[in-house]
Order: C-alpha cells, then sequence, then structure tokens
C-alpha cells in the first residue's frame, strides 16, 4: 500500500441498501480519522436496486451515530472492479461465493487482477469471519447489529491497513 496512491476498497452485500453502503461510510469514516489514503465504495452482487438510496431504516440507525448514507446510491459489482479496487470486502459467506466466482470470472476475461477477496470480518476480533447478517426483514435490532459490526470489523481493517503501509 502506497501513501500517494489511494488504496481502493470495496464493500459488496447482495443488494447494496443495507450492509454494504453501512460498511462504506463506517470504513471511510475510520480511514479519514486515521488520516489513511484509501477509497471507499460499495456495491451489490445482484442488480436488485440499481440508483437507489440505501434503505431508510439503514440511513435512520446510521444517522443515529454520525453516518449520512444519504448519498450514496446502489450499483452492482462489475468485471472491471477487479482490475479498479486493491480489495473486495464481502459482507456474508454467499457474497463472498458469488464474488469469488465473479473474480474467476474477471481473471478468465480481463487477465491480472488487483483485487483481493476477503470478509469484512476477516481480521475482527469481536465478530471473527462471521457473516454481517442482512437486517433487511428485520427489526432494529438487525441494523444496530449492522453498525456493531461494521464499526469493530472497520476498525480491525484499519490496523490492516496501517501494518501494510508501514511495509510500503
Amino acid at each position: 500500500m502506497s501513501s500517494r496512491t489511494p488504496y481502493k476498497v470495496l464493500c459488496v452485500c447482495l443488494g447494496n441498501i443495507c450492509r454494504s453502503p453501512t460498511a462504506e461510510v463506517v470504513l471511510r469514516h475510520y480511514c479519514d480519522v486515521h488520516n489513511l489514503n484509501i477509497v471507499v465504495d460499495s456495491a451489490g452482487t445482484s442488480n436488485y436496486h440499481p440508483g437507489k438510496a440505501p434503505d431508510l431504516r439503514s440511513q435512520e440507525h446510521a444517522l443515529k451515530r454520525g453516518y449520512d448514507l444519504s448519498g450514496l446510491r446502489a450499483r452492482q459489482l462489475k468485471l472491471r472492479d477487479f482490475i479498479e479496487f486493491d480489495l473486495i470486502l464481502a459482507m456474508d459467506h454467499d457474497n463472498l461465493s458469488d464474488i469469488l466466482a465473479l473474480q474467476a470470472r474477471a481473471r478468465y476475461e480481463l487477465g491480472q487482477l488487483c483485487a483481493e477477496v476477503a470478509l469484512m470480518s476477516e481480521y475482527d476480533p469481536e465478530y471473527p469471519k462471521q457473516a454481517v447478517p442482512d437486517p433487511y426483514y428485520g427489526g432494529a435490532h438487525g441494523f444496530e447489529r449492522v453498525l456493531d459490526q461494521c464499526e469493530s470489523s472497520s476498525l480491525a481493517w484499519i490496523n490492516v491497513f496501517k501494518m501494510q503501509q508501514k511495509r510500503a
């Protein structure tokens, strides 16, 4: 990770309206707080909600913690993302499988890829390799759990990024 060229991270869930936009904004916040030159974006493995704003419940719960999701818009993960991003973070194991399958297709069609793929909770000591549960069909507790886990996992990634930066 170079301190001059922005490192690019893409957070990915199924529809890009609950978990991944939350992860995007939370991870971006911690990158800014720690003065890391990292660009954060989000996408969904499906094309269920193209151009839509994040779920209102996600926005409301995030805003209570000071995170503004209102300017984000859903988009689908695309082959070029494996070239344009350095790291793609899956919110759960099903999406991880879908991302890895698309990565194999991207490698076949595009050749050399940049992106590594991992779980959002890959290094999280509080939620080790656990899925960020989809809150869409649940109540308020689910949206709070997404925020809790995104904060915890983001801080774990911040430590990884800092160590990578020291080695660069």
